[in-house]
């Protein structure tokens, strides 16, 4: 099994024999990994070979003192937590062991329970400073588009699969075209997981180095090539007790490949230059663009590690199959670039901007709308936002292209985003009689009901909505045009 992200790797130097093997015994007992060894050099070689979150030191020792084990410890492994043990207790030698760094000082003879008390320090401390680097991803997160959003039928499917899999350690495998948002979806499985807490460390393997992928991934023992000149922690490690986001996977070389398999397989890895296996708990979740089957039939990716991944499989839709969510997405977008609510951007795209959106086939996806909000809105001047303040590309091949996307339904959930639905003439671009949203909405409603000979639930199950309510529009409808006369 695993090491628990609470358990500690701890280093146990003493020259006395009983005090080696009650530590043998006892730290496994309180749930910690031990290395026992009983001079100093011999505890340089163990940091030389292995890492430890803390390490217990004797001050007085025969070949080495704990002073000389330490300062050498701070150098091979500086995230080491040392402790400084003695009989020869004193000021000088107490604050001289804090100055080079030691987490804390208890004198001999020590009691277990003294020890285990540092102990649980150490890992309180650990823990704090994952939160932290988990808050720091949240904070980063929120400046982008971290929520998924979206209520159309192909998205529904995508929420059930992410409430399913989020509490659990499942590994999940990401896919869909470039720009659909497979880096929110792994966030949002990240913040509804039991690990929020823990680090999200996510990482493009698009942009790792060919050469030192490996190092980057599971790091290198000092010395291991040149320029190693210290221990160096990699990815899986840093996310430790956590989740690990590996983006574009298809790009990993196939060596790389094997690692990752038996890691998934073991929950162990090797640091380059490493002959003891490192065991870390961590939920991986990876995402591609690249059709992994294909990749596999063409020998650029192995079979066995498809199956380890994709124990759970969520497929993103893009933009063109789900564009009843595009005006809630556009919005939102909207907001962001225009650094607004969405209360104060609601009414700037006008109909026959949706219009010309509906027509497009957004080969960029969402991150392409977001891209097309962050130009209109500078382009409008903050002001409203037509077809001519879109892109160009937006523009020219959406022109004389007719709508066939259904209206999407208004939901208050989904930040008030307004009724919207194509349409088959161009919107007025001003005057007395501009038509609102609404009215394009129900020109549309009445539309397809006369084509189904006013069959209801034929005309709700083509416009995507509920029989109740297509018969609650058509009620407000008749409402309304009984108050104008």
């Amino acid at each position: 099994m695993a090491t628990p992200p609470n358990s500690l790797r701890v280093l146990f130097v003493d020259d006395e024999v009983s005090l080696q093997e009650l530590m043998r015994a006892e730290l496994p007992r309180l749930g910690h990994e031990v290395t026992v060894c009983q001079d100093g050099r011999s505890a340089i070689k163990a940091l030389e070979k292995g890492t430890f979150d803390a390490a217990i030191l004797d001050l007085k020792m025969p070949d080495m003192t704990g002073i000389q084990v330490l300062e050498r410890l701070k150098q091979l492994s500086p995230d080491t937590e040392a402790v400084m043990m003695t009989g020869y207790s004193s000021k000088e030698t107490a604050v001289e062991a804090m100055r080079l760094g030691a987490f804390d000082y208890i004198e001999k003879p020590c009691k277990l329970v003294e020890i285990e008390g540092i102990l649980i320090k150490v890992a309180e401390k650990r823990k704090l400073k994952h939160k932290n680097i988990a808050l720091q991803t949240r904070v980063q997160a929120a400046e982008g588009p971290n929520r998924l959003m979206g209520e159309s039928p192909a998205m529904q499917g995508v929420h059930r699969l992410i409430a399913m899999t989020a509490p659990t350690d499942a590994t999940v495998l990401i896919q869909g075209e470039t720009g659909t948002g497979k880096d929110v979806v792994a966030r949002t499985l990240y913040q509804m997981s039991k690990r929020v807490d823990m680090p999200f460390v996510p990482v493009n393997c698009g942009s790792l180095s060919p050469t030192l992928a490996e190092s980057q991934l599971f790091g290198h023992r000092r010395g291991a090539f040149t320029g190693a000149d210290r221990d160096h922690k990699g990815f899986f490690e840093v996310a430790n007790g956590g989740t690990l986001f590996l983006d574009e996977l298809g790009e990993l070389d196939k060596n790389i490949q094997v690692k990752l398999l038996r890691f998934l397989e073991s929950g162990e890895l090797y640091r380059v230059g490493d002959t003891e296996p490192l065991r870390t708990e961590v939920r991986v979740i990876c995402a591609t663009n690249r059709d992994l089957r294909k990749m596999i039939s063409e020998d650029d990716f192995r079979e066995d590690l498809l199956y380890r991944l994709n124990t759970f499989e969520i497929q993103l839709p893009p933009l063109r199959e789900r564009l009843q969510d595009l005006p809630m997405l556009a919005l939102h977008l909207l907001a962001r670039s225009a650094k607004r609510t969405i209360e104060q951007v609601d009414g700037l795209i006008t109909p026959e901007a949706f219009q010309a959106m509906f027509e497009y086939h957004w080969p960029g996806n969402v991150r392409e709308l977001a891209n097309a909000m962050e130009y209109a809105y500078i382009v409008a001047g903050g002001g409203s936002i037509t077809a001519a303040h879109l892109p160009q590309v937006v523009r020219t091949k959406s022109a004389g292209r007719p709508a066939t996307v259904p209206m999407m339904q208004s939901n208050a959930v989904a930040s008030q985003a307004p009724t919207i639905l194509p349409m088959t003439q161009p919107a007025s671009s001003g005057g007395p009689n501009v038509r609102t949203l609404h009215d394009i909405e129900m020109e549309h409603i009445l539309r397809t009901l006369e084509k189904n000979g006013g069959n209801k639930p034929t005309t709700a199950k083509e416009l995507g909505i509920s029989l109740k309510t297509l018969y609650n529009k058509l009620n407000r409808w008749e409402d309304d045009r009984r108050a104008a006369g």
